[in-house]
């Protein structure tokens, strides 16, 4: 594909965010505990500011909200969307399961996504109306339509667990021919290369997952929340499917 200069940017930026990872990935920091008791890391925090740098020395009249540094003209048409290391816990634990999310937003729409996990070895990145790729080459959703023939992935789901809804959510697992928690990046890498059908996920915020629904979009599939809502700001859950058949069959199955 043809790259915008905002996906290349994007990308310039992810691939400078993975130097500084690999920097501090399996070496000894200090970790501290923001208010929400969610840890971060000097590895976080100097991430973000290389990510920072580089988007706005490109783009200086462009918005930047970034989960460790904040936000910077909030009210400019594009706003760059930014969790430098999602996965803080695997990463402090030294495990792969972390990756960088940058996302750009056009107004209220999500317009590019890049999802970078250096240590795992998977840069996934899509822009609207252009397909998604992984690793440069094009990927797609899988063409199951069928509840049962489907795999779902679960995360985060301490919400979910404690609401009304558990019980569907329960049905909804005996009635899929598989289920996994993959969680962070990958179940949604999964989904949008065919190789899964369903996510269902709470407690999340959209730094997590901006970049990553423009993937799982662009290779076809469907992302909203767990009320069937397009994303906002505010969103705190999420709906994948491989497309929006398999969603709204979903969607009903836990709404009851």
């Amino acid at each position: 594909m043809q790259k915008s200069r905002y996906l290349e940017t994007a990308i310039q930026a992810a691939r400078a965010a993975e130097a500084v990872i690999r920097k501090y990935y399996q070496v000894e920091f200090e970790v501290e505990l923001k208010a929400d008791q969610s840890p971060v890391t000097v590895a976080d925090v100097e991430t973000e500011k290389t990510i920072r740098q580089i988007i706005l020395d490109a783009f200086p009249d462009h918005g930047f909200f970034g989960e460790e540094t904040g936000k910077v003209n909030e009210d400019a048409e594009y706003n760059w969307l930014i969790d430098p290391i999602d996965g803080t816990k695997s990463f402090v634990r030294r495990y792969p399961f972390f990756s960088t999310q940058i996302a750009l937003m056009k107004g209220d729409e999500l317009i590019m996504g890049v999802s970078n996990a250096p240590v795992f070895g998977e840069m996934a990145y899509a822009e609207k109306g252009f397909g998604a790729y992984l690793n440069d080459e094009p990927i797609r959703v899988s063409d199951i339509t069928e509840i049962g023939k489907a795999t779902l992935s679960l995360g985060n789901i301490a919400t979910v667990a404690g609401s009304k809804q558990w019980g569907k959510v329960g049905e909804l697992v005996q009635g899929v021919n598989r289920v996994r928690g993959y969680g962070d990046f990958y179940h949604y890498h999964l989904l949008a290369s065919g190789k899964i059908d369903i996510v269902l996920e709470s407690d999340v915020n959209i730094l997590d997952i901006a970049a990553l629904s423009v993937v799982v979009e662009e290779a076809g599939g469907k992302f909203t929340d767990l009320e069937g809502k397009g994303l906002h700001l505010g969103t705190t859950s999420v709906l994948a499917c491989n497309s929006a058949e398999m969603h709204r069959a979903v969607f009903e199955a836990i709404q009851g």
